[in-house]
């Protein structure tokens, strides 16, 4: 084989991460396909990062709490929650837990963190949030905004739920932490959201 061809596979393996077209997501579960079609594993967005992190804004979804109590991805640029929590702490019997209402501020304080970066509108963005669901929503509200390359990170930051043995229903399969990739508890108050009250 030319040297040429080599070195710019090696090139192109060392940008992208040697998986990064090796997941097949023509499986992917419909609450995690977007518009835009743009998908990436844990793993892979830590890769696209950690080689290019100018280029790329990478947000963390998630609601305060769950960044507060469980963590944030060390390389994630900022934590801009898609959803948060009911004001009134509704309870939702069907899904055991409390309502969350989508964050009317959540674009214009992506348009915000990218103006940070001088960042576009076309730039890499890869949003993130426990499982990989609530990202995927994000980034079609963003790709309906004109945003053009809004990766989700399928996994998220605590993985799937595994479906059998004593772990069943446990958050333990696939994502961030699974992966051992570098998170943190101790947060960074620049990167965090303060629009307005949880």
């Amino acid at each position: 084989m030319n040297s040429k061809i080599i070195s710019v596979i090696s090139l192109a393996l060392c940008m992208f991460g040697s998986a990064a077209h090796a997941t097949d997501f023509s499986k992917l579960n419909k609450k995690k396909q977007t518009k835009l079609g743009l998908y990436l594993t844990a793993t892979q967005a830590f890769d696209m990062m950690k080689n290019d992190h100018t280029k790329t804004l990478f947000i963390d979804v998630r609601t305060r709490p769950e960044i507060n109590f469980l963590g944030m991805p060390t390389l994630a640029d900022a934590n801009v929650p898609y959803m948060r929590m009911n004001e009134w702490y509704t309870w939702n019997d069907k899904k055991q837990s409390f309502n969350l209402d989508v964050n009317g501020d959540f674009e214009k304080n992506i348009a915000t963190r990218l103006k940070e970066k001088s960042l576009s509108k076309s730039d890499p963005i890869i949003l993130m949030c426990r499982s990989g669901s609530r990202s995927a929503k994000a980034a079609n509200l963003l790709a309906d905004l004109g945003y053009k390359k809004v990766y989700t990170v399928v996994d998220g930051y605590e993985g799937d739920k595994v479906k059998t043995g004593e772990f069943k229903g446990m958050r333990m399969k696939n994502g961030w932490k699974q992966a051992k990739l570098p998170w943190t508890y101790e947060l960074a108050k620049e990167k965090m959201y303060t629009a307005s009250a949880e």
